[in-house]
């Protein structure tokens, strides 16, 4: 036990200072998404364009294609939480069935797709596993981008795999990210409960002073 916590001391003392910047550029996006802050895309931007130079050293292959997904991800997001003009944001909604194929499509498809690219094209030791994170977070994201409260269950699967996958990696400063990731997504995911139901009231009031009108 004294070795592991000597082993993750020395690995947080020897960071780079573009792994510390990608965290803490992650730990504010993170907090402003939980307060549904469309802000929070300019920090995870910031620290995705760091996080895959970070990860290149790792050959975690599948992580940056999954930081490529995110880059694109955020900035389609980005311009979808301001798309409508009359409310300045799109509302929180729950996924219908057709989201939800969606979602599990992309979980699926790219489990497959990038498992074989690792297994076979790269040098990757650790295929399965970075796929399936990958996977995971792609389908999180996505339904992130469409303002989707079932996002924060996806991620958090994917978090949950990734911890482990980043020590196994001997990167402590983004697995420290991810555990706090993951405890944010359960509180993310209850203050977007709060929220809509926020916006259900409103819409209801709303709906009543135009009909009294």
């Amino acid at each position: 036990m004294e070795e592991i916590i000597n082993n993750i001391f020395n690995s947080l003392q020897q960071s780079s200072w573009l792994e510390r910047f990608s965290v803490i550029c992650g730990i504010i996006q993170v907090l402003l998404s939980k307060n549904n802050k469309v802000s929070n895309y300019l920090f995870g931007i910031l620290g995705i364009l760091t996080g895959m130079l970070v990860l290149y050293s790792s050959r975690l292959y599948a992580e940056i294609a999954l930081q490529i997904y995110y880059l694109i991800m955020s900035i389609y997001g980005w311009w979808f939480w301001l798309s409508n003009k009359e409310k300045k944001e799109q509302p929180i909604t729950y996924s219908n069935k057709y989201e939800w194929k969606i979602a599990l499509s992309i979980v699926f498809i790219g489990f497959l797709f990038f498992y074989l690219l690792l297994q076979h094209i790269t040098d990757s030791d650790v295929p399965i596993w970075d796929a399936w994170v990958t996977s995971t977070a792609w389908a999180g994201m996505w339904l992130l981008a469409k303002r989707k409260i079932e996002n924060w269950v996806l991620l958090n699967i994917s978090n949950l795999f990734a911890v482990p996958l980043l020590i196994h990696k001997d990167l402590y400063l983004f697995a420290g990210l991810t555990s706090f990731l993951f405890i944010v997504a359960i509180f993310g995911f209850f203050n977007w409960k709060k929220i809509m139901a926020q916006q259900s009231s409103n819409s209801t009031l709303s709906h009543a002073n135009s009909t009294t009108n």
